[in-house]
């Protein structure tokens, strides 16, 4: 579908993709499922290190900055309900009934048990710190009150440490010190390790996803050629381009940027989710009472966005064509001096792309603006309560901390996703249409068992056919026509007669909807492919030549019958004086659609590349309209003098050539409506006298430069 100017809409973006959609792609992905599995690993390995960077600064926080430790006294049952609950992760007093419990195990009991403890005073509302058993000889040299443990550790009040001079503290809580650099080694070795798995992660998910694209363009651009005439004839170019560029790389997209991305972006917000319940079960559930704020957020953006970004893409795909179109049709604008209504007319798309780039960018600047506020409304419910309930003692300074970093770390993945939804659906509309095309089958039917002709020039002969582009239209009926061998037949007739599905016809563009076109005897349906575009050629009016040399146009890859066939070729149709004049003769370089030739140029090289295989059957579509009345002779005298080698088929309005065919076959109507020699034809002054009174008339006056009325 296109829409007012020209460019292909997209359409409704699907919402389902079934199975078969994925099954289709597998098969691609499948040489390079190992790169995609070492790829997933790897996003494995840095989300899994995303996850303890936190947990990592918790310990350092609980086990050596803040290293806090209580007295518990055990003679009440009270106090020994709570040793039991426990389990042995405490340190006993060496002389005495008393223990030391740390304040990572402290908040595992429950709250209501440790609030009785303090009110009854078994649980000592000041902390301790535990220096290693070498450091209790320097502890009483500093004048400080210690209680040793059975492990022969020392546990000193903070507040008697804290008022120590730097140096002291520092040389009693040096296994903290090591413990705190040991610590930090290991975030940087965790880093590292990042950066080692994030640089083959994209190595091998590039490598994969180009793999994949590359792949799949050779074989949508492979499945695209092999289609018969029918099927560019309802696709549009710009529409089979698009498919192999701009849909493959959206695919690309969806492939390395959003599926794995994805996939590492859920693992990640599950690990978080696993983390903070295992941490603290209750800031948990504090932090858990925005996901459902955030996931409807994310849902109406998702939504917004999708109709901004499907505006944009129309608005640019626009832009694109309209550009494309106007640049190819410069000299036409200049010509009719059309510059003002095309600016105008350009001005008014570029602004329905500004409006559609000022609502994306709407969207954008409430959603993003929004999630980072709910991200620090996070942040601050998570002060408010963990900070009480560190004062508490309920909960550990390295937890809230954690806590603190674990929800910024939940908010990304959260906006990555909303991010790259409207990459996902625009990536997996393009895979839609991709597969649909990989699995479009338009090819003429090719015979199981291949036919060649006699070698030699063969016959022709069209029996009883009927064709028609479109059903409801028919363009031939019945018929039916024989070209000896060796022979030149012409077909005359007003525009839209089908002389020119003819010619398709027997180059077998098409099958017919009814009969057959038969060459030395043997259908077109049971022909050799290799045979038919070998010894076959056709030389129609639009002539389209490549952008490479000369030789390369000509020739198109094909091998040569004979050493000299590009010479004997140009020389045959009349094109060597005018190549060889070149600065570079035949190996000059053509630009885009051999715009440095002229028309007569260009179009006696698409005779050569008819004659370079030296073919047994010559079409000849207009092929003499666009070069000059001396060029014309020439290229006339050549074809006369192939005649006796070659079955000729000439669909042709001047004159000249009309007249030296054996036979002039008159279609009127998709029928044939008068058939016989040029004298013949004249004699019986029907269609074909009348035509040619009307051709005869035309050529004087473009002869003489003046008007016959």
């Amino acid at each position: 579908m296109f829409g007012e100017y020209g460019y292909e809409e997209e359409g409704p973006l699907p919402k389902t993709y079934d199975l078969a959609l994925l099954r289709r792609l597998s098969g691609f992905v499948r040489p390079y499922l190992l790169l995609v599995i070492l790829a997933l690993v790897a996003g494995i390995a840095i989300t899994a290190v995303s996850l303890v960077v936190p947990f990592v600064t918790k310990l350092a926080l609980d086990r050596h900055i803040v290293a806090e430790w209580y007295r518990l006294d055990t003679k009440s049952p009270t106090a020994q309900r709570a040793v039991e609950d426990l389990q042995g992760r405490f340190e006993r007093e060496a002389a005495g009934q008393g223990l030391f419990v740390s304040a990572t195990e402290l908040v595992r009991l429950d709250p209501r048990l440790v609030k009785d403890l303090r009110d009854l005073g078994a649980l000592s509302s000041a902390a301790f710190y535990r220096l290693e058993p070498n450091k209790t000889a320097l502890a009483r040299q500093h004048g400080l009150k210690i209680i040793v443990d059975e492990a022969a550790s020392a546990f000193v009040g903070h507040n008697e440490l804290a008022a120590l001079d730097p140096q002291a503290r520092k040389a009693l809580r040096e296994a903290d010190i090591r413990g705190t650099a040991a610590m930090g080694l290991l975030l940087f070795a965790l880093a590292v390790a990042a950066f080692a798995f994030g640089y083959w992660e994209y190595i091998w998910l590039e490598r994969a996803g180009q793999g994949i694209m590359a792949d799949i363009r050779v074989e949508l651009f492979t499945r695209v050629q092999s289609q018969g005439l029918a099927f560019f004839d309802r696709n549009p170019v710009g529409r089979l381009s698009t498919r192999v560029t701009n849909d493959v790389e959206n695919l690309n997209e969806l492939f390395k940027s959003v599926m794995v991305t994805l996939f590492k972006d859920i693992l990640l917000l599950l690990g978080i989710i696993v983390l903070l319940a295992v941490l603290n079960w209750r800031l948990a559930l504090l932090c858990f009472a925005l996901i459902p704020v955030v996931f409807v957020l994310a849902m109406l953006f998702s939504r917004l966005a999708r109709s901004v970004f499907r505006k944009l893409r129309e608005t640019v795909s626009a832009i694109n064509s309209f550009c494309q179109e106007r640049f190819a049709a410069v000299r036409t604008v200049k010509l009719l001096n059309a510059r003002a209504a095309q600016e105008e007319e350009f001005a008014e798309i570029n602004q329905q792309n500004y409006d559609a780039g000022m609502s994306q960018i709407k969207v954008f600047g409430i959603f993003m603006p929004l999630m980072e506020w709910l991200a620090s409304l996070g942040v601050a419910l998570l002060l408010w309560r963990g900070g009480i309930l560190v004062i508490e003692d309920r909960v550990t300074l390295g937890t809230l901390v954690a806590f603190i970093s674990y929800l910024r770390m939940f908010f990304r993945p959260l906006r990555d996703i909303s991010e790259k939804f409207n990459i996902m659906q625009a990536a997996l509309a393009s895979t839609e249409r991709i597969v649909e095309y990989l699995d479009t089958d338009q090819r003429l039917q090719e015979p199981a068992a291949p036919k060649k002709p006699a070698p030699g020039p063969p016959a022709v002969a069209f029996e009883n056919v009927d064709f028609a582009y479109d059903p409801a239209k028919p363009v031939l009926e019945d018929v039916s026509f024989e070209i000896p061998a060796g022979e030149m037949v012409a077909l005359v007739g007003r525009t839209g007669e089908g002389k020119t599905t003819c010619a398709h016809l027997l180059n077998r563009f098409y099958d017919p909807a009814r009969g057959a076109v038969r060459v030395g005897g043997v259908s077109m349906r049971d022909a050799d492919p290799a045979w038919r575009t070998s010894r076959i050629a056709l030389v129609s009016q639009d002539v389209f030549l490549f952008s490479a040399t000369l030789t390369e146009n000509v020739a198109l890859g094909r091998k040569a019958l004979r050493p000299d066939a590009l010479e004997h070729a140009l020389k045959l149709c009349g094109a060597w004086g005018f190549v060889a004049g070149l600065e570079k003769g035949p190996e000059t370089v053509l630009s885009e659609r051999g715009a440095n030739l002229s028309g007569g140029e260009r179009q006696l090289l698409s005779f050569a590349r008819a004659l370079y295989s030296d073919p047994d059957i010559l079409i000849l579509d207009e092929a003499t309209s666009s070069v000059d009345p001396q060029t014309e002779r020439a290229i006339q005298d050549a074809v006369s003098a192939m005649t006796s080698k070659r079955t000729t088929l000439v669909v042709a309005h001047r004159i000249s050539t009309i007249e030296k065919a054996r036979t002039i076959i008159v279609l009127n109507k998709g029928r044939i409506a008068e058939i016989g020699s040029h004298s013949e034809l004249m004699e019986k002054q029907g269609l074909y006298y009348k035509l040619r009174r009307v051709w005869k008339a035309a050529s004087v006056e473009q002869a003489t430069g003046q008007n016959p009325a």
